[in-house]
């Protein structure tokens, strides 16, 4: 009973924070669900999926928003303002880089784990693909390939599971094929990806109207 009603309490936390956009609380109330080590809801599942994309889209955005900058500066030779610009762009990225990983430690240690339905795995190993394309999308080197790597097996294991137990309209295989895509045409520079990114934006779109194409991916 105790167990049930501190997840209530966090579940109620977590959806007045997100009336709020105070979505780092909204976050802090979801992973205290998640690691109680049981089967989420759908709606548990969506505002702890909610709560991270908020929290890691603001970031995201800073991140572009400074990097352009940093481009157009370097091009007019300003070297003080270029090196202003990657300090505060690598304070970004530790923030990108602690948010992934907490929620990647999260679905390894606690959300798979506890899945019971192919719904539910195909959900959580889409969310590992997409937080360790975050990562691939600023860093470099080995630490990108690292990335990349690991995002393209999360994604596989997802589609492996939803082409068993998921329908082809099913809207969280389309949302994977739609992410997939952006993997490979994004991460991996694959071209030919570009009609099927298109393809299957459209698909979302018929399957959740009012969604633009394109914007369905994340």
């Amino acid at each position: 009973m105790a167990l049930a009603e501190s997840r209530e309490n966090y579940v109620y936390s977590a959806k007045l924070a997100e009336q709020a956009e105070r979505y780092d609380e909204m976050v802090e109330a979801m992973k205290k669900v998640a690691k109680l080590d049981v089967e989420l809801t759908v709606e548990e599942r969506n505002l702890l999926s909610v709560g991270y994309k908020n929290v890691i889209g603001a970031r995201r955005a800073s991140w572009r928003i400074m990097s352009s900058i940093e481009q157009k500066e370097d091009n007019k030779g300003n070297e003080t303002n270029v090196k202003r610009i990657k300090e505060y762009r690598h304070k970004v990225e530790t923030e990108l880089s602690n948010i992934c990983n907490d929620i990647l430690t999260i679905i390894d240690e606690n959300l798979i784990p506890s899945s019971d339905t192919g719904e539910s795995k195909v959900f959580y190993y889409k969310m590992k693909g997409d937080y360790y394309r975050y990562l691939a999308e600023f860093k470099s080197g080995n630490e990108r390939k690292e990335a990349a790597e690991n995002s393209l097996g999360a994604y596989k294991a997802a589609s492996e599971i939803a082409q068993v137990d998921l329908p082809p309209t099913h809207p969280i295989r389309l949302g994977l094929a739609l992410n997939f895509s952006v993997f490979y045409y994004e991460i991996l520079n694959s071209p030919e990806r570009r009609g099927l990114l298109a393809k299957v934006s459209i698909s979302v779109n018929v399957v959740n109207p009012g969604v633009p194409p394109g914007k369905a991916g994340v």
